[in-house]
């Protein structure tokens, strides 16, 4: 009996519909976890690499279906190590909120303009900066060592914060919500891809960051005065103030 047979002689009852619906949801999370990432490239690759299996058993090919059952076998350790920083969001999110991946990050509290017109100044100036902007998942373990602030967030504050010479110039600051909580945070490094001339210390810093956690990082160079911005492991480059005002808007409303 094929694995076609086997299928039209299935008797589904509500309980398979129940079961298919969850698995429905389990994926759909995933994708949403991963869409835009080089994640997104690796999953088809499996995916398609781990399909083999049934393709051979739907048109009894022994030989590939042997075959495809080792490849199989090993496909979960291979995923685990792939997956490291996607695995270790996903678990944040559960422990946090298991349905916030699906929800829209609360606008009303974070001030768009002061954010933008300091972007605007300090890439101007040519004036190095790193602004972690925390999302669902808390930043706090980042404060640890930093210097608190706690003040409202202004043009002014974010400007004078980054000016050369200040003491809180090296560093992230991390903003939650209407306030700048700390300055002179120290983030976790990534790996950036093709690194160049403009890619330093604050660029690995964002991306890293970004693939621990949901922040919206955004870096402005010494070198050249580009912006660049970090979310979900991916360096979004050569941004002016109207593409990091729009990617901002579609990050707080949830977009990936």
């Amino acid at each position: 009996m094929n694995f076609f047979d086997r299928v039209f002689q299935l008797n589904p009852t509500w309980r398979d519909a129940v079961d298919i619906l969850i698995v429905a949801l389990i994926i759909y999370y995933i994708l949403a976890l991963i869409r835009g990432t080089r994640a997104m490239q690796i999953s088809i690759g499996l995916v398609l690499l781990g399909s083999t299996t049934f393709v051979a058993r739907a048109f009894d090919l022994p030989a590939l279906e042997a075959i495809s059952r080792q490849i199989l076998f090993y496909l979960p350790f291979a995923a685990i190590v792939l997956f490291q920083q996607e695995i270790r969001r996903a678990l944040a999110n559960m422990v946090g909120d298991p349905m916030s991946i699906l929800l829209p990050r609360p606008t009303s509290e974070l001030p768009l303009e002061p954010i933008l017109d300091a972007c605007d100044v300090l890439a101007g100036q040519q004036t190095g900066a790193l602004i972690a902007i925390e999302g669902r998942q808390t930043l706090r373990m980042y404060e640890e060592g930093a210097r608190q602030l706690d003040a409202i967030v202004s043009t002014e504050l974010l400007v004078a914060i980054f000016t050369p010479g200040n003491p809180l110039h090296d560093g992230a600051i991390i903003i939650r919500g209407r306030r700048v909580v700390v300055a002179s945070a120290f983030l976790p490094l990534g790996m950036v891809p093709d690194a160049g001339f403009s890619h330093g210390t604050r660029h690995r810093a964002a991306l890293g960051l970004s693939e621990e956690s949901d922040a919206f990082v955004i870096v402005v160079s010494e070198e050249n005065g580009s912006i660049a911005v970090a979310t979900d492991g991916v360096l979004h480059e050569h941004l002016d103030r109207v593409s990091l005002g729009r990617l901002l808007t579609r990050w707080l409303g949830g977009g990936r």
